[in-house]
This record gives structure tokens, C-alpha cells and sequence, in this order.
């Protein structure tokens, strides 16, 4: 797997990432020592360290140097991942550049594991982690089997990583991020946006649009497209492209290969046809009801059956999905009262988001909580950000989560404000959330819907919000 039988141990910086810590467990699985680093423990840090994963908190390098191990993590035949998200003067970084261990990126690694298998790669700026997650659950459920590398944790499984020896394919979320999904070798692929993300990295929307399309031309047998875009792939393949929408006429005239429609939506519960290429199968129930998976799942839907999965395993795969966490997770749901909690943190996100709470409860009187993730994307779609947040009746926004960026001198959370002077706007420390949100409800005295949102570490706060909420 890694090219040479000398390496006996890998090292991860940053293990407590969703990415990292799905590749951990799999050389884990494969019988290497791994260990690894994260600045503060998490839920995730604690699982990997009972499955027997050496987790270090302390950024000093002193364990490295009189580790009652050292042949463990001997230059030799150690491997250093690290995520981009670690910085270049973080000094356990510093120690293994100076001390010549081999580092490469966590993208340089996953596309050795993709060069093993049919890589089922899901790209796009939203709608990544659902896609591929939906994928390699009707995967896993079909004849096919599959192994998967998730952005999230799947409810059906309590895990970002399926391990299937048998199975030729292996699902992975193909993250644009710093370009790292240029290092992978994608057999097939979804592209579920290309909505400009990540300007710190690529500067302008045409270098976005760029990257993808130098993507698109490392996948050796096809790319299905969302509609809505174009591509012009670059690269040493050419491969076919299909296209999909969510519901028929949802985009004006645009056509599709695949796409869902005969849509039921009754008593919180979904049904729609799925309809192919010389193919249709007829009212499938929706697992997570939802408006927005209805797009994600003709996606997974249409990728598990190009690569062989019949129609009742897809029709049983789509019904029988529970969902990935904080991926619309419906935490409380009482005649008056109903919590949502989703991971959107780009505008186009938000907004899907928000029309599909809208659709489902369009009486309800409606809260949307949200934390902005990273000063960069909060100063570069702060338009966007406002006009889809207005379509809330209230909005709640926490300070900025700042992950890897420094503040910038006029980026805060205020300036997402739309000024409406007809409905209540209000910025809200972390600490003092549960106790604000408790009050606002119990002064409004009817039914209401809460949605969080954000990237950051507003997930720390959803059991407390729950929790109160469903007295």
C-alpha cells in the first residue's frame, strides 16, 4: 500500500480531523502503529484512542526524543501525515521536517488508496458529505460492497470509514480544498457544485472553475455533473459526462440524464420516482426527508447504478439511510417545538438548508442560529450570506470560528446583519446560546423551528440546546 516495506508506523498531525481520523483507522486496520496529534481532545480523538490509537494533546516534542518506544517512530520507517490545516511552525511539524521523515499531505495518502481500488469520488462545494455517504450506503447494501472514506460520521455505521476486503470499490469525498483532490485517481465521480469557495486558495472564481476541471480530467470513466454547470475537463482522460438535477423543472428547462419527480411530500415523510436512462423506479421512500437529499440521493443513486447496482438495491440502500451527523439531524420534534442541526456554512448551503425547512414546516414560526466559519469566507460572501439569512424570522449569530485564520480588523459576525427592523437580529456568546434561545421561545409562545448552522465548534452546544429545548 505504501510503496515500501520499511514503513511500519504512520504519524498523523491534525488525527482528529474528520479526514485524518478515517485514514488512521484504516492503516490501523491494516496493522500499523498509528498515532497521532491533535491541539484538544474531541468525541472523535476519544474514540480512536479505545480503538487503540495513541492520541498526543501536548504540542511539545519531548515525547518524541524519550518515547519509551523510539523505534515506533524512527525516521526510517515512519510516515508523517498532515492536513494543510496545520500550520508550518507548528513544532512537532518542525521536528519531523528536521529530523528527515517522510511527511506527505493526507490528499498525497488517499490517493495511494485510490490507486488500489474503482475510486467512487464525490467533488463539489456543498452536498459532498450526504452524497458520498448515501453512495457508499447503497453500496455497501448492494451485491457490490464497497469500502469508503466519509467527511462524516454515518449514522447507519457510527463511523466515517467502511472496510470491505472484497469489495473492488472504495467511496471517497474528493475535497477541493488547497487542490487536494487533484491527487487522487478517481475510476468515477459526482461534482455536485462549482460554487466558489476557498478564494484564500484560488484567488478568483475562474481558478476554482479551473481546478475542477483539471479533476475532471483524472477521472477515467465518467463524471455525472450537476446540470446547472459546465465543465472542460483537463488532464489525460476524457471522460463521459452525465448529468443529474433533484426534481424535474426545479431548474426552468434544464435537461438531465437523471433526475427525481412525481415528488409526495405528507406528515414529514418523502416519496419520489427516480428516473434514468431507460429506467425508473417508482416511489422510493426518502430515508431523511428532506428537499435537499432528494438532489444528493438521485446523485449517489445514479453512480451506484452505473457501476452495476440493481434497482432494488438502490430503491433498499436509499430507504433504509439514517442520515450523517450534523448533516440535518432532526434532534427534537414535539408539536411545538422542532431542532434541526446541519453543517452548512457556504451561502448556497445555508440556503438549501433553509428552503428545506421551509418546505417541510411553512407555518412555523422560524430561528435560524448561525456560526460563521473563517473570516475569509465571512468577508468574501457576506452579500450572499445576509440575503439568504433574511429569509429566516429571526437570526441568532454566534461570534466568527476562526479555524486556521487570524482575525481580519473589520470581519465580525454584525456584519452579517440585514438591518430588518421587523423581526429580531442579535449577536449571542457561545456561553450564553441555550439560556437566550430558552427565553426568546418561551416569550414567543408558539410553535417554533430552530435550525443551527456552521462549521466550527457550534456542535459542542446541540446536546445542551436539545436537551433544553425538549422540555
Amino acid at each position: 500500500m505504501l510503496q515500501t516495506n520499511d514503513i511500519q508506523s504512520l504519524y498523523f498531525l491534525g488525527i482528529g480531523g474528520i479526514g485524518m481520523s478515517a485514514l488512521a483507522r484504516y492503516f490501523k486496520h491494516l496493522g500499523y502503529d498509528v498515532q497521532g496529534y491533535d491541539r484538544t481532545p474531541s468525541p472523535l480523538t476519544k474514540e480512536l484512542e479505545q480503538e487503540g490509537i495513541g492520541v498526543q494533546y501536548d504540542d511539545t516534542t519531548l515525547f518524541l526524543e524519550c518515547s519509551k518506544h523510539p523505534s515506533s517512530i524512527h525516521p526510517a520507517h515512519t510516515l508523517v501525515v498532515r492536513t494543510p490545516a496545520v500550520p508550518e511552525d507548528q513544532p512537532i511539524y518542525t521536528y519531523f521536517r528536521e529530523h528527515g521523515y517522510t511527511i506527505l499531505k493526507r490528499s498525497e495518502v488517499l490517493g495511494l488508496v485510490t490507486k488500489q481500488k474503482k475510486a467512487l469520488c464525490v467533488a463539489g462545494t456543498h452536498g459532498k458529505t450526504t452524497t458520498s455517504t448515501i453512495l457508499a450506503h447503497i453500496m455497501h447494501e448492494s451485491h457490490l460492497g464497497t469500502n469508503a472514506f466519509l467527511g462524516g460520521i454515518s449514522n447507519n455505521y457510527g463511523s466515517n470509514l467502511l472496510i470491505d476486503a472484497n469489495s473492488d470499490f472504495v467511496v471517497v469525498e474528493a475535497d477541493e480544498y488547497d487542490r487536494s483532490f487533484h491527487h487522487l485517481s478517481p475510476y468515477m465521480s459526482v461534482i455536485t457544485s462549482i460554487d466558489p469557495d476557498h478564494l484564500d486558495i484560488y484567488g478568483t472564481g475562474d481558478e476554482y472553475q479551473k481546478g475542477f476541471d483539471i479533476y475532471a480530467g483524472l477521472v477515467q470513466e465518467a463524471v455525472l455533473l450537476k446540470a446547472t454547470y459546465q465543465l472542460h475537463p483537463v488532464g489525460p482522460h476524457a471522460p463521459r459526462i452525465y448529468t443529474y438535477v433533484g426534481v424535474a423543472g426545479e431548474y426552468g428547462n434544464v435537461s438531465a440524464d437523471f433526475y427525481a419527480e412525481n415528488v409526495i411530500v405528507e406528515d414529514g415523510n418523502l416519496w419520489f420516482d427516480f428516473v434514468g436512462p431507460s429506467m425508473r423506479i417508482r416511489h422510493i421512500q426518502l430515508g431523511v426527508p428532506v428537499w435537499v437529499n432528494i438532489e444528493n440521493s438521485v446523485a449517489a443513486m445514479a453512480l451506484a447504478w452505473l457501476n452495476g447496482a440493481t434497482e432494488d438495491e438502490i430503491r433498499r440502500g436509499v430507504e433504509s439511510y439514517n442520515g450523517v451527523y450534523r448533516r440535518f439531524n432532526i434532534h427534537v420534534k414535539t408539536p411545538t417545538i422542532t431542532y434541526v442541526d446541519d453543517y452548512a456554512h457556504h451561502p448556497t448551503e445555508l440556503n438549501a438548508s433553509i428552503q428545506s425547512i421551509r418546505k417541510l414546516y411553512p407555518e412555523r414560526h422560524f430561528i435560524v442560529v448561525f456560526q460563521p466559519h473563517l473570516y475569509t469566507r465571512t468577508r468574501d460572501f457576506s452579500a450572499g450570506f445576509k440575503q439568504v439569512l433574511n429569509q429566516s424570522d429571526e437570526l441568532i449569530l454566534l461570534p466568527i470560528y476562526p479555524a486556521r485564520e487570524l482575525p481580519i480588523p473589520g470581519v465580525v459576525s454584525e456584519i452579517l446583519m440585514t438591518g430588518n427592523q421587523n423581526r429580531n437580529e442579535c449577536v449571542v456568546e457561545k456561553k450564553d446560546l441555550v439560556a437566550y434561545l430558552d427565553r426568546r421561545i418561551r416569550d414567543l409562545n408558539k410553535p417554533v423551528v430552530v435550525l443551527t448552522l456552521g462549521a466550527g465548534d457550534i456542535d459542542r452546544l446541540v446536546p445542551a440546546i436539545a436537551e433544553q429545548l425538549s422540555k
